[in-house]
Parts: structure tokens; C-alpha cells; sequence
């Protein structure tokens, strides 16, 4: 199957530990993404969960992931995606590949992620769309959660 991806990156003026910290630690996941809970084993072969909303015995949404490769400060890989919304599934077959990339820089470091696995045809286009909206505003949640950090 064709597949396409998107990519977003942004620099941030904190440093690179800093930065991979908060994709791993659950209470700062729930403070950039907006997640009502979350649970990460932050390991080679971990897991990585975040939920939204409802209570825990009815969520509206929740993304489960396998930590495929775990390289602290610098690289993340998230695979094996399992979703649930209360609304329903997406109207497409995906195997969604997140890769989160930390680099140095002067005065910071930069913030890359690759989400890999969307079907190139029309069925999936509201979903992209919705995805590449969706990471801005994530990088957008991250820039105000280190901003109440400092």
C-alpha cells in the first residue's frame, strides 16, 4: 500500500534533555497534549498511552503505541498504534510510525516529528488534514507547557 507522511519541526531555546523529557514523562504529557491520563514505560520495547476525556471506564479517545526504539536524549519511535474514539475508527487500514527527533543547537535544540503510514488515497485525507492541524497545535502545547516551566 502507498503511503505518505507528514513532517513538523520547530526549535525551542531549552535543552535537549529537557525537550525528549517531556515526549516520555507522563505528567508532562498531560500538560502539552492536554491528556487526561498517561502511562509510559520508557524503554526499547515499552509502551507509551495516553487518554482523553470521559472517565476511565468510558474515554472519548485513546492512543496506545509500542516504544519501538528509545534513544534518550535524542530519538523516539513510536509503532503498532492501537486507537479507540468514541466517535469511531478512522475509514482506513493504517500502521502509523512516529518518530520523535531531538538535536542540538545554539541556545536550544530542534523538535522533529515524521508520522508515517497514511494511505495516499482520498479516504485518508481528512484524517491527515486533521493530523497536520493537530501538530501544530501540539507544538504549540509544548511551547506554552515549557513556557510555564521557566
Amino acid at each position: 500500500m502507498e503511503t505518505r507522511k507528514h513532517v513538523h519541526e520547530e526549535s525551542f531555546a531549552v535543552a535537549p534533555q529537557d525537550v525528549f523529557a517531556l515526549l516520555h514523562t507522563p505528567s508532562a504529557i498531560r500538560g502539552w497534549w492536554g491528556a487526561d491520563r498517561a502511562i509510559v514505560l520508557p524503554e526499547n520495547g515499552g509502551i507509551w498511552a495516553a487518554v482523553w476525556g470521559g472517565t476511565e471506564d468510558d474515554p472519548d479517545y485513546v492512543s496506545v503505541a509500542t516504544i519501538e526504539s528509545f534513544e534518550p536524549p535524542r530519538r523516539m519511535v513510536l509503532t503498532d498504534y492501537r486507537y479507540h474514539a468514541r466517535e469511531g475508527q478512522p475509514p482506513f487500514e493504517a500502521d502509523f510510525r512516529v518518530t520523535f527527533s531531538v538535536t542540538a543547537s545554539d541556545g536550544g535544540c530542534t523538535l522533529r516529528v515524521e508520522q508515517d503510514g497514511f494511505p495516499a488515497g482520498k479516504e485518508a485525507d481528512a484524517f491527515y488534514d486533521a493530523c497536520v492541524t493537530g501538530w501544530k497545535e501540539t507544538f504549540a502545547g509544548i511551547r506554552k507547557y515549557l513556557a510555564r516551566r521557566t
